[in-house]
Order: structure tokens, then C-alpha cells, then sequence
């Protein structure tokens, strides 16, 4: 089959955004082009001569714009299949012809919704006749190019120029699947929208939409094959910052960085810095600058800090880049980085600088996602920990430092791993256990690194000795608790629940430790 030369064009953007070039050159190429509203008039005061649709077809728009390509003229045009003795009859009776080129892009509904309009508003960006006819050209990609993207214009033209004023299969194909695609994301973006309108949290029916953003190298290991998918969540993190200098991020440089940043934005009040590897925090702490923040959380845990992920919640400034570029790190992320911050970082080539603009809400709400074999996993964000939550249960109170102190570690918690154990002191973690079978273990291994970090810092004593302890989930017995108190613990907080709960207090009451329990549990696998 002989590639068809574009002859007739309909043009009908939201977007105008090369518009005009696009337009002009089709004219002086001989394209014959219908157009509607907005678009017909940029064309036509850019010179270009542009047919009006409703002209065409002979029927009016009607219905304040909402029927004006929703015609058999235009929709037997774009679906048509040439050469078919059938269908040319039939435009032959009803004075139907071809059309070849389709450039539509669909009204600014997830815009719309974004800068948080009423529901009326946001019904009337829901386009109807745009994805319509994206459709019954996309099916009909044998004959008719589909343009959805503007970005794609100079390809069409380029294309156009190469072939005599025609497109190629592979060409007419590739932006076939790109425009169901776009059709696919807007009908998600619509259905999410319903849902939340009507307060489901779970539709009958979850469509989910992503943007390419990148295609990595490989994705946990060199022999599978990955991608970085972006949504429409914008969520100031990993899926919008710009990478300033370095290599390029990896499955797990993405994964670790996004780990790290969220756990940072979880502190607000003060300068924060975490250390994360293999998705876990080795270090964590807050202080009085960023400075001093980097410093207790690298003294944490030094070894497994090497080749790590740091994240920063202030705009990261030239004192703290110089300690950091004495680390062996993978990739720094902050919401800002100084220029004279950047300026030390230059001299490491091969380190990925992360710059977002702005932190995340802890407390926005939205959606995590999991694959499972056949389907996927679902759930709404962990909460955070309010002070209504708190409910101290042994005879003991915790003294202010201590309360401060366990807030903080429980916070360092829910970003750890199961069974996860948080020894911390001062603002700063000094032991974490993560990802053991048995949380009595994940104590034990929490303790010996609190003992190791104090080793490195020259300490004779164990950093765990006056610390306090937090859990993700309870104790089912006492001999985590009983680990703790031995590793030196003080206070120990936990969401409780458990059967043995009585044996739990009774055993933190006769160590005179102070235990709280948050009735919630923070599992992370």
C-alpha cells in the first residue's frame, strides 16, 4: 500500500503552543486545513486559510460548542478506509471526504482540577469530540496521522518533508499509541476525579496513568529492563526535582532517594538530615543547622553510610556540601542548593545532585502502590503521629527530652523496614535494626550498632545507654522489651495491642522504664 499524502488537515488544540508554525507550514505545503473556534482564529490571523468546520459540514455548532465535530462528515472522514469499494460509495452518496491529518489536543481538565475548580468547571473541561476523534483516527492509522502532542509537530513536518507530503506506517503507528495512550490517562484522570468526588477511596474499577520520564539503564539488577513513570500527583520529591549534575539515576538510586526524602519531610521545625541505604535509614537526625544535622546522623551509622542517599529539608548551604563531598555518597536531594553549594559539588563529577523547589506535605493525602502477580496493592499513606495518640502505660512518665526523643524515633520508624527497632538520643538516631524475622533480633542489632557507632565516635559506652527505643508494632513478648532495657534503653514506645500487653508493662515497670503505647503501627515491607 502506497503511504497517503496529506492533503486535508483538521486542527483543534487546547494547547496553542506551536500552533501557528505548524499551521503555516502545512499551508504552504498544500494541506488543506478545517479548523474550529480558538484555533481557527490564530490560524487565520497568522495568514494561514483555514475552512471552518462547521462550514465543512454544513451544520452548525450548537449547544454552546459542545456538538461541532460529532458529525458523520468529519468522523466518516477520519474513519474511511481507502481502496474499499464500500465505504467510497458511501462517502460518494453523503458528500463525505477524506481527511488525513488529525491534530487535537483535549481540553485542560486535569489542569482544571489541579487549580482546584468548582465541579461545575471541571465538567465543562471534560472534552467529548476531541477524544472522539483521536480514537476513530487512531484506528484508522492505516490511512490518517494523529497528532496529540505538540512536541510532535516538527517530527510530522520532518516526516512530511522526507516522503513526498506523507507519512510512513511505522510513523502513523507510533502516534496511534501515543494518542490512545493520551486518551487512556484522560479517562483516568476523569474517573479518579469522580471517585474522589463521591468519597470512594476505592472505585469498582482503579485506572492509573504515568508520563515516561525516563528510561533506566537497567532496573534492580543489570539483566532487567526498567522506567521511571511520573503521575499527576506532583508531589515535590523524586518525580520532580532536577538533577543538577552527575550521572544518571538508577532503579535504585530512585527508589533509595525517594525513601530518604520522604522520611525527611517528615521533620518541619527544625534542619533534618537522613542517611538512607538499600531503602533503609542509617542515620538520621535533627539540629540547629543542616551542619550539625549531618553530622549525628553520619555518626549513626559511618560504615553502612558509605555509597548512601542524603537528604536534607533546607536549602543545603556550602558549609554542610563540604562535609558531604568528604563521604563517598550516590545522589544528594534538598529542596534548594546554593550556588556555593554547587560549586562543591562540581568537583565531583560522578555525584548526583538532586534540587526539588519546595518539601512535601508528610500529611497530603494519596495513594501508595504495589504490584502483586495478576494485580496490585493499594493503600492510602501512612498517618502521622499526633500527641492524642500517645498514651503512656507504666508507672513511670516520660520525662520531656525522653518524649521528644520518642516521638522522633517512632517518626524514624515507619520509614524502617519490619521488624524495625529505633534506638535514638538527643534528636538523633544512634541504632537501627530493620528487616529481621524476629523483632527480638532487629532489637538485639539495633543495640550492637549503638555499641559499634560509639566504638568509631571513641566512646567507651554504648550510645544506646539513655536512649529510647520505639517499635513498629508490639511486642508480642517481653524479651524485645528486656533486650532494650539491657542495651541501656530508658523509654519505650510502641502502639501495643498485644495479648501479653500486662506482661509487657509489668516487665518495663520493674526495668523503671517509661513505656507509651500510640495505638497505631507503622509496618513497612
Amino acid at each position: 500500500m502506497t503511504d497517503p499524502k496529506i492533503t486535508r488537515a483538521l486542527i483543534s488544540v487546547s494547547d496553542k503552543s506551536g500552533l501557528v508554525e505548524l499551521g503555516q507550514a502545512l499551508d504552504k505545503a498544500g494541506v488543506e486545513i478545517l479548523s474550529t473556534g480558538g484555533s481557527a482564529k490564530a490560524l487565520r490571523d497568522a495568514g494561514v486559510a483555514v475552512i471552518e468546520v462547521s462550514d465543512f459540514t454544513g451544520f452548525p455548532e450548537i449547544m454552546d460548542g459542545r456538538v461541532k465535530t460529532l458529525q458523520p462528515k468529519i468522523h466518516g472522514g477520519l474513519l474511511a478506509v481507502r481502496g474499499n469499494a464500500e465505504h467510497e460509495q458511501a462517502m460518494s452518496a453523503h458528500g463525505i471526504q477524506n481527511i488525513d491529518l488529525l491534530v487535537v489536543n483535549l481540553y485542560p481538565f486535569e489542569e482544571t482540577v489541579a487549580k482546584g475548580a468548582d465541579f461545575d468547571t471541571c465538567i465543562e473541561n471534560i472534552d467529548i469530540g476531541g477524544p472522539a476523534m483521536i480514537r476513530a483516527a487512531s484506528k484508522n492509522h492505516a490511512f490518517v496521522s494523529v497528532v496529540v502532542d505538540p512536541s510532535d509537530y516538527q517530527r510530522l513536518l520532518d516526516e512530511m518533508a522526507s516522503n513526498g507530503g506523507a507519512t510512513t506506517a511505522d510513523f502513523r503507528t507510533r502516534l496511534a499509541a501515543k494518542a490512545y495512550a493520551r486518551t487512556g490517562a484522560y479517562d483516568a484522570a476523569i474517573s479518579t476525579w469522580f471517585a474522589e468526588q463521591l468519597g470512594e477511596t476505592f472505585p469498582a474499577s482503579k485506572v492509573m496513568a504515568g508520563s515516561l520520564k525516563q528510561v533506566l539503564r537497567y532496573g534492580e539488577n543489570p539483566h532487567q529492563e526498567a522506567a521511571f513513570y511520573t503521575n499527576s500527583e506532583n508531589r515535590p520529591g523524586i518525580a520532580t526535582a532536577a538533577q543538577l549534575q552527575g550521572k544518571e539515576l538508577s532503579f535504585n538510586n530512585l527508589n533509595d532517594t525517594d525513601a530518604a526524602f520522604e522520611l525527611v519531610a517528615e521533620f518541619t521545625e527544625t534542619p533534618a538530615c537522613v542517611i538512607v541505604k538499600h531503602a533503609n535509614p542509617c542515620g538520621v537526625a535533627v539540629g540547629d543547622s543542616l551542619t550539625d544535622a549531618y553530622e549525628r546522623a553520619l555518626a549513626c551509622d559511618t560504615e553502612s553510610a558509605f555509597g548512601g542517599i542524603i537528604a536534607f529539608n533546607r536549602a543545603l548551604n556550602a558549609a554542610t556540601a563540604e562535609l558531604v563531598a568528604d563521604l563517598f555518597a550516590e545522589v544528594i536531594i534538598a529542596p534548594e542548593i546554593a550556588d556555593d553549594a554547587k560549586a562543591v559539588f562540581a568537583t565531583k563529577k560522578n555525584l548526583r545532585v538532586l534540587e526539588t523547589g519546595s518539601m512535601p506535605a508528610a500529611d497530603a493525602p494519596g495513594m501508595t502502590v504495589r504490584s502483586l502477580a495478576g494485580g496490585y496493592l493499594l493503600q492510602t499513606r501512612d498517618a502521622l503521629l499526633t500527641s492524642d495518640d500517645v498514651k503512656v502505660v507504666t508507672k513511670r512518665q516520660p520525662t520531656p527530652e525522653e518524649m521528644a526523643d520518642l516521638t522522633f524515633a517512632f517518626t524514624v520508624c515507619k520509614h524502617v523496614k519490619s521488624n524495625a527497632i529505633v534506638y535514638a538520643k538527643a534528636g538523633a538516631t544512634v541504632g537501627v535494626g530493620a528487616g529481621q524475622m524476629s523483632r527480638v533480633n532487629s532489637s538485639r542489632i539495633a543495640a550492637w550498632k549503638a555499641a559499634d557507632a560509639a566504638r568509631v565516635a571513641g566512646d567507651s559506652d554504648s550510645w544506646a545507654i539513655g536512649s529510647v527505643v520505639a517499635s513498629d508494632a508490639f511486642f508480642p513478648f517481653p524479651d524485645g522489651l528486656l533486650a532494650a532495657a539491657e542495651a541501656g534503653a530508658t523509654a519505650v514506645i510502641q502502639p501495643g495491642g498485644s495479648v501479653r500487653d500486662d506482661e509487657v508493662i509489668a516487665a518495663a515497670d520493674e526495668k523503671g522504664l517509661a513505656m507509651v503505647f500510640t495505638g497505631m503501627r507503622h509496618f513497612r515491607h
